[in-house]
């Protein structure tokens, strides 16, 4: 959800003409299809994250990489999107405008995404519940959620929106209790 904001400024008009062109063509869920592949694997492929936000790199050397990788398992619009990219030097923004891209689609079909972080991981049953309390809460027609795993909170979890933030962890719950125990003693 997080990220360089001078990145995701310059990645937004990419996106909302990407968004803009696949709504015309009636190609919106091709194009949100690869990127929201595209996103897990180059969160998952640090070694071409880093080759194509490398400005020693080439253009054609990244068009090159591009072609072999990807052009056989996208859309024939969302790789020429891709080399619109890397043309303009701009590939090094791929992650900022499927972030962007993916967030105009969300708001258009009132997903909304929201951010948990837990201190062990769901299970199916969980995340169904937690997602149909979220949809009452939020009105919205589709959640999704982005879950972080954080031994450090000991136990519950920890809700993000984009206004709220609700803690239903352990370690803010013995925070809360040592503050009021502070202020008992202290009388």
């Amino acid at each position: 959800m997080s990220g360089n904001p001078l990145a995701s400024k310059i990645a937004a008009p990419y996106a909302r003409a990407l968004f803009d062109f696949s709504v015309d063509k009636n190609i919106m869920h091709q194009i949100t299809a690869d990127f929201q592949n595209l996103e897990i694997f180059l969160g998952e492929s640090s070694e071409l994250t880093d080759y194509l936000n490398n400005p020693l790199f080439s253009q054609d050397a990244k068009r090159e990489v591009l072609t072999k990788i990807l052009q056989s398992q996208v859309n024939s619009e969302t790789f020429k999107f891709l080399m619109v990219l890397v043309s303009r030097d701009r590939i090094n923004l791929l992650q900022s405008v499927i972030t962007n891209y993916l967030e105009l689609v969300y708001e258009t079909a009132s997903i909304k995404t929201i951010e948990v972080v837990a201190a062990v991981e769901f299970s199916n049953a969980q995340k169904n519940t937690l997602i149909q309390k979220l949809k009452d809460l939020t009105n919205a027609r589709e959640i999704k959620l982005d879950i972080t795993v954080d031994p450090n909170l000991i136990g519950g979890f920890l809700i993000k929106t984009e206004s709220k933030v609700i803690d239903f962890t352990i370690k803010n719950q013995l925070q809360q209790l040592a503050k009021h125990l502070d202020a008992v003693l202290e009388i």
